[in-house]
């Protein structure tokens, strides 16, 4: 489940009633956007710079990360390369392309590698920390994506797609101009690409820091195999790992096909050794998901991210350590609530592991102690961090919440308390008002404590009343937490006047294992109840207007959208569903990842026997247009496979038939998500158009 920099932010022309004009100057050392308003649009929401990825030098010194501007009027996004001190100063711009370069690494303190397509294919570039010097060091056939340094510097691995499949035209040479694909067996497409008939495979290369020459085409660890490594469609290099003598590599894959692969999780951990050439499977007695190792400095130990059920792909990640000398390996965060991500090992002692955990609503830091299992929580606040990684006496990690995009931050190690080390969006955040955000314990209808996060219009008037929105969340296994989103962004509702009230209904993470799992085959059931006992409570607020209630979400938020129109008594004004599930037998039989639906839904609808199954289906939204009267706009990605297209349209037109007001907007070249800059500010503009016509 990444981010650019234009040279210039544009000038926006606002062409609707809730747009406010804004007003670019042009600067020579930085973009400087000056608004007209202190309300957030969707032009300015998408002037936002994007940190992605960063990283802390080899000394622990400076930081190198990537940011990302999108230019709206030619529909393109730039990323480029940033350095800044590690204990705070002003940040250097050291890449200046049109190029989106990623995958920055410190080769040492003094170099810096990173990936672009500057000399067309991408190929592994090198640049001093200062932006002199940039010189291109491989020059592999077809280009690659992804590389790692080996600790020892004198190899490098990256991933090549590699050709295994025959097309079409493989199969019929005297036919080159045939537009066609033949299929016999199951997962021919994933998320929103179909197979191309190649594999991410690992290959492993000479390298030296005084060559001058390019990288030569280097061995594939993985040469024959019909598997990827990373894993696809999401999985990235930090899936993949050497240890510290440079002998081994640690990398993720599933090794299935077809069928098998279609209906499982089971992604394990190998080592190959490049002295002996062998592989070995390291995690074959562990089900779920294993993912992302990383080596202890001193190789003596491998930790990584684990799930214990196959075929849940939201099960509880956890983090997994392995003695490598002395066998065995332990579950080391079975005792907290939340998922256990982006592990890195302290860099000053062999004994510490920092992770990204969930808790109640906010995603924080916590450090576990090797050696007596101890797990502390670093930070407490109403943020999201999204990585971390030590640096000398101090970490650096990245951090959002729902009034603010992503920034780096160092964070004292024992205290928790941070200090903001970039200021990609200060000129921005500067010149706006956020909504307030407010964190609430709401009680379900089986007496259970639920939070919800409420977020209300800049300069509210508690005298006035407004309408109010409730937020699905999508998932279905998703938290609501502090994240920032530039497309469901809260702040962004409430600039246009909307009360938004964002529950953490049963099946969301964070909240123990209980609450995690009552939702799984009961789409119907309790967590239905809790969304409308959000709505409900914060509705009886003398400032909200009961009968101006919206009711909006993505995915399986989109799905509870379908559902609640055909089962919510006349609560809702209007809706919003965004590729949500509105058939489930037709979503059973065209998804692409099988895994989902028979673990979430139970298995196939023609199985009348299985009766956990059966009461999934009974709860499909389809079976209930026939209560449908409120107005509802269905927004759809022509390239979503995990909910294809049909089911937008389904819904669409039997709204239609029904004389329910409805509108479609299709996007053909999206997926389940909208990328594209101005698609980003359409979807914006009919969104709010939408509500405004029927709770305003």
């Amino acid at each position: 489940m990444k981010k650019y920099i234009i040279f210039v932010l544009i000038i926006f022309a606002i062409s609707c009633s809730k747009k406010e004009e804004v007003k670019v100057t042009k600067s020579p050392k930085k973009e400087s956007l000056i608004l007209k308003s202190d309300i957030m649009t969707p032009e300015v929401l998408w002037s936002f710079g994007r940190i992605g990825e960063s990283s802390v030098s080899p000394d622990g010194l400076n930081v190198v990360y990537t940011v990302t501007y999108h230019d709206i009027e030619s529909n393109k996004s730039s990323r480029d390369i940033y350095v800044v001190p590690s204990n705070g100063g002003e940040s250097k711009k050291i890449t200046n392309t049109p190029e989106n370069e990623f995958n920055i690494l410190w080769r040492d303190s003094t170099r810096i590698g990173f990936i672009s397509t500057k000399s067309g294919s991408p190929q592994i570039w090198e640049i001093n920390p200062d932006g002199s010097d940039l010189k291109q060091v491989s020059n592999i056939d077809g280009g690659i994506s992804g590389f790692k340094y080996s600790p020892t510097l004198d190899k490098i691995m990256y991933v090549k797609s590699v050709k295994l499949d025959e097309d079409v035209h493989d199969l019929y040479p005297d036919l080159p101009l045939a537009n066609a694909r033949i299929e016999d067996d199951i997962m021919y497409r994933h998320w929103d690409s179909w197979h191309d008939y190649t594999y991410n495979h690992i290959f492993v290369a000479g390298y030296s820091v005084n060559n001058d020459g390019f990288i030569s085409e280097g061995k594939d660890i993985m040469e024959g195999e019909k598997y990827d490594s990373p894993d696809k469609p999401f999985g990235g290099i930090e899936q993949i790992d050497w240890n510290p003598n440079g002998i081994e590599i640690a990398y993720t894959c599933k090794k299935k096909t077809g069928m098998d692969y279609a209906v499982s999780t089971n992604t394990d951990i190998y080592i190959y050794n490049l002295e002996t050439g062998e592989t070995k499977n390291f995690t074959e007695n562990l089900k779920g998901y294993d993912k992302n190792p990383v080596y202890s400095p001193d190789g003596k130990y491998l930790a990584w991210e684990s799930m214990r059920r196959d075929g849940f792909e939201s099960d509880k990640n956890d983090m997994f350590l392995a003695n490598l000398e002395k066998g065995g390996y332990l579950n080391m965060t079975n005792t907290i609530m939340g998922n256990a991500s982006a592990l890195k090992w302290s860099r000053t002692s062999q004994r510490s592991i920092y992770f990204i955990a969930n808790d109640k609503g906010t995603e924080e830091i916590y450090r576990t102690n090797v050696f007596s299992g101890e797990i502390i929580k670093v930070t407490q606040g109403i943020h999201d961090f999204q990585s971390v990684e030590r640096a000398t006496d101090k970490l650096i990690a990245q951090k959002v919440s729902m009034s603010q995009p992503a920034e780096l931050y160092i964070v004292d190690i024992f205290t928790g308390e941070e200090e903001q080390l970039t200021h990609v969006n200060d000129n921005i955040m500067n010149q706006l008002t956020m909504g307030k955000v407010e964190k609430r314990w709401i009680k379900t209808t089986d007496n259970k404590d639920m939070l919800t996060w409420v977020i209300y219009p800049p300069h509210f008037d508690s005298t006035k009343t407004y309408p109010a929105l409730l937020y699905n969340q999508g998932g279905p296994q998703g938290t609501v937490s502090q994240f920032w989103s530039y497309r469901w962004n809260f702040q962004m509702m409430a600039a246009n006047g909307y009360i938004v009230v964002a529950p953490n209904r049963r099946g969301v993470p964070g909240f123990g294992k209980e609450w995690l799992e009552e939702i799984s085959k009961d789409y119907g059931g309790q967590n239905i109840k809790d969304l409308l006992s959000a709505i409900d409570a914060v509705a009886k607020e003398p400032y909200v207007d009961e009968n101006r209630l919206g009711a909006v979400g993505a995915s399986y938020g989109g799905f509870s959208v379908y559902f609640l129109a055909g089962n919510h008594n006349g609560r809702f004004k209007a809706f919003i569903a965004h590729d949500g599930i509105f058939n489930f037998e037709q979503m059973y039989s065209t998804t692409e990842e099988m895994w989902f639906v028979n673990w979430d839904i139970g298995g196939p609808f023609w199985d009348k026997n299985n009766k956990a199954a059966q009461k999934s289906y009974s709860f499909s939204p389809h079976n209930f247009v026939q209560n449908w009267d409120t107005p509802i706009l269905i927004v759809q990605g022509g390239k979503d496979y995990r909910v294809p297209e049909g089911q937008g349209m389904a819904a669409f037109n039997s709204a239609i038939m029904k004389g329910v007001p409805a509108k479609f907007l299709y996007f053909p070249e999206e997926n389940h998500w909208v990328l594209r800059p101005q698609n980003g500010i359409l979807w914006q503009r009919v969104f709010f158009e939408w509500l405004d016509q029927w709770l305003k």
